[in-house]
């Protein structure tokens, strides 16, 4: 769970008053209503915005306004039980909890700096699609393989790469391939190929691992769509395509 997420429910759980309300109704039986979560949660200081069932049987999503943040929590039917923290869903091993946090807490792109970013495709395109990414990550060299590919399909993209070096052998590279502003040299890099050394000193390495901290992003590739939706890991081309749609 992202840090963000995480200290704003213990802001909740904390604001919470102590006595709770058992109606001792079976909460698979009662469908919970935007009026019911309002009240099991009054004290909190927040705002709920609206309930729908969730994707564990018996669960409702509630979605609550805190400190400018949109939060998903679970209750039960009867609106006696809380849950926090992360469901997984076992099939896939999505985290459905980050998944509705990111979704409801979209990314503001504009304030994401482009001027070290290595394009593939046209800086004409209308569509642009943020990739961080890490010259010695396995899966990002697969991604900026169907990165060449999607462009081919839909000329109207444009995939901007921010280096950000989370393996410790990364960093050097990096360096190199942001000195030179090198498409080539981070062609090679994910080749395997030996760069050379750095010939310049930069802080945009460092500002990388700051933004993507602040974004929350604890993993390469990591995408951000046109529309401020954080969506990490590699994606074969149709799923990508499908995802920008």
């Amino acid at each position: 769970m992202r840090p963000a997420l995480f200290l704003l429910l213990i802001i909740l759980l904390s604001s919470m008053p102590v006595h709770a309300t058992d109606n001792n109704s079976n909460s698979s039986e009662t469908q919970l209503t935007k009026t019911a979560a309002i009240e099991a949660l009054k004290g909190i200081q927040g705002e709920v915005l609206s309930v729908d069932p969730a994707e564990v049987p018996g669960l409702y999503l509630v979605t609550m306004k805190m400190q400018n943040k949109v939060v998903p929590i679970y209750l039960d039917g009867s609106g006696s039980y809380l849950f926090t923290g992360n469901v997984i869903r076992l099939k896939d091993r999505k985290n459905l909890t980050e998944d509705h946090y990111q979704r409801l807490n979209p990314v503001d792109i504009s304030t994401i700096p482009l001027d070290d970013a290595l394009i593939v495709g046209s800086p004409k395109a209308t569509q642009r699609i943020i990739v961080f990414t890490d010259p010695h990550c396995p899966y990002c060299s697969k991604l900026h393989k169907v990165l060449h590919e999607a462009v081919k399909v839909n000329p109207d993209l444009a995939f901007y790469n921010k280096l950000l070096p989370l393996n410790p052998s990364s960093r050097q590279i990096t360096e190199t391939i942001l000195c030179n502003k090198s498409m080539d040299q981070l062609e090679m890099a994910f080749a395997g190929k030996t760069l050379p050394e750095p010939n310049c000193k930069s802080d945009i390495v460092e500002k990388n691992l700051v933004l993507a901290q602040q974004l929350g992003i604890r993993g390469t590739p990591t995408i951000i769509l046109p529309n401020g939706q954080i969506s990490p890991g590699y994606k074969p081309l149709d799923e990508l395509l499908e995802l920008v749609k």
